[in-house]
């Protein structure tokens, strides 16, 4: 492969040169969403993120197989009071299926996820069409020794699994400071260790989502399913599992000893994650009265925004940060990002209008390459972003008649430029309304209208030219005329 990536994992807590476990596909499964409630600006993060990865590996030439679970048994979250899982309390008291609840949301989040312009995975696996398999993955770890029965649920034996392994090596913990700090919590009386998670758990009477086991008519623990569609889809060894920082410990670190258990090895060989997205410091999160639906920033509708923020201005917000640093939530830094989201977009339609000259006196002939160079090294987008801005100057002073570009380095500067920002970075330039349907009318009307000025311009009929430009401000638009005519952006 002529490209040598370097991406940094989490296990090894360093930058490696990603080498594929296998062929024909490199294997990629990241942690999806947990089908309850709307998407907030927590969930495009990761999924912006590798879908940054996915877009970069294909681009690399690797055939790629992504998996993106859907969690969706409803065991994972449950009221402080009541202790009943979210959905099968959602669906009680509006009485439809636990399947048309997790079918609202799951369509609400594709949606949003189209809107940032997040590619399909390859596949797409549910918890709950995996009950089958996650119950053979049980027997599994118990034929090991590393699991037991108690009162009809099964727990993953934590220190009997640390006396032959290392519970722990992900997140960097050891399990007598986990034990120092671990409270006894209510109900967890069936565990041996406070540390034992639930491969299953007996369903009391009234928990709707329940199915039959060798040990009870239950549902599957949180980390399970993960271990299971993982190695089910993508083999007993696969390549990178991604997913948020907050999800290292105790997700991922449970996944990786059962997976160690069940298959007498561990079957991850990079893990990546992403960093939380903040507010004024804190997590984003219901109870801290922070949390904001995407669907809110797309209309500006909640309380801490001052307007509304387009899909592609919180795609590019959170490009503009590496993967792995904090990005801290304001108003002014999504302002700053729409601005700078619309500078690019200018200078790609700019772009299109540029005339070749015999020789160049801009030097873009290392764009390409600058770019590969920073997402070679851990996917930095930022630095990829500001070479692209670098770029737009190069394109202003060309279209200014300030320099000059040779018909070659043009079409580099095209290709290379519709490369970075449109097929690698995902981003959908010259606006949001743009590129919806209808956008070549759209366009072909602005200019229509312009046109119209252009020719009461020339016929000195200065009160139509004004009244069409001040019209289209008004409207948002920004109209500029040049030597040729005019340039218009939103």
């Amino acid at each position: 492969m002529e490209h040598k990536l370097f991406i940094h994992n989490t296990l090894s807590r360093k930058k490696e040169q990603f080498v594929p476990l296998h062929e024909p596909y490199v294997g990629m499964y990241v942690c999806g969403p947990t089908v309850y409630g709307d998407g907030h600006l927590g969930h495009a993060r990761p999924a912006i993120t590798f879908d940054l990865l996915f877009r970069y590996l294909q681009f690399l030439g690797y055939k790629v197989r992504y998996v993106r679970n859907i969690t969706d048994v409803g065991h994972l979250e449950h009221d402080a009071d009541e202790g009943e899982d979210k959905i099968a309390k959602k669906a009680r008291l509006e009485q439809k299926e636990p399947m048309e609840v997790v079918q609202y949301y799951l369509n609400r989040y594709h949606k949003a996820m189209e809107a940032l312009n997040v590619l399909p995975p390859s596949i797409e696996p549910h918890a709950s069409g995996h009950i089958i398999e996650q119950i053979e993955f049980v027997k599994k770890i118990m034929d090991s020794g590393y699991a037991y029965i108690s009162e009809g649920s099964v727990y993953f034996d934590v220190k009997k699994y640390n006396k032959d392994h290392h519970y722990g090596q992900l997140s960097g913990r050891n399990i007598d400071d986990l034990l120092e700090t671990t409270r006894e919590l209510d109900g967890q009386q069936e565990k041996h260790c406070p540390l034992d998670f639930a491969l299953w758990k007996k369903a009391q009477p009234e928990h709707i989502m329940r199915w039959p086991s060798p040990w009870s008519d239950g549902f599957p623990g949180w980390h399970l399913e993960c271990s299971t569609m993982g190695t089910k889809y993508l083999g007993q060894e696969f390549d990178i599992h991604g997913g948020g920082m907050d999800l290292v410990f105790p997700h991922h670190e449970c996944e990786i000893a059962q997976s160690t258990a069940a298959l007498g090895h561990q079957s991850v060989h990079y893990w990546m994650h992403n960093n939380m997205i903040t507010i004024n410091g804190q997590k984003m999160g219901k109870s801290l009265g922070n949390f904001i639906t995407l669907d809110e920033f797309f209309t500006g509708s909640h309380k801490l925004l001052s307007q509304a923020y387009s899909p592609m201005t919180i795609r590019f917000f959170i490009l503009q940060a590496h993967y792995r640093s904090t990005v801290d939530f304001s108003n002014e830094a999504l302002q700053a990002s729409e601005k700078g989201l619309q500078r690019l977009s200018e200078a790609y339609s700019r772009l299109q209008t540029l005339k070749p000259s015999a020789e160049s006196t801009v030097d873009v002939k290392n764009l390409r390459q600058l770019c590969l160079d920073a997402l070679n090294d851990d996917l930095n987008s930022p630095i990829v972003i500001s070479h692209l801005f670098d770029a737009t100057k190069a394109i202003n002073a060309v279209a200014d008649g300030k320099a000059s570009i040779s018909s070659e380095d043009l079409a580099e500067l095209k290709d290379t430029f519709k490369l970075m920002t449109e097929d690698i970075l995902g981003l959908r330039l010259n606006g949001d309304a743009a590129n919806s349907v209808g956008a070549d009318a759209y366009k072909k009307a602005v200019d229509l209208l312009l046109n119209i000025r252009l020719d009461a311009k020339k016929n000195k009929d200065w009160a139509t030219s004004d009244k069409i430009r001040n019209s289209l401000q008004e409207l948002g638009f920004t109209v500029k005329d040049t030597k040729d005519g005019f340039e218009w952006s939103l």
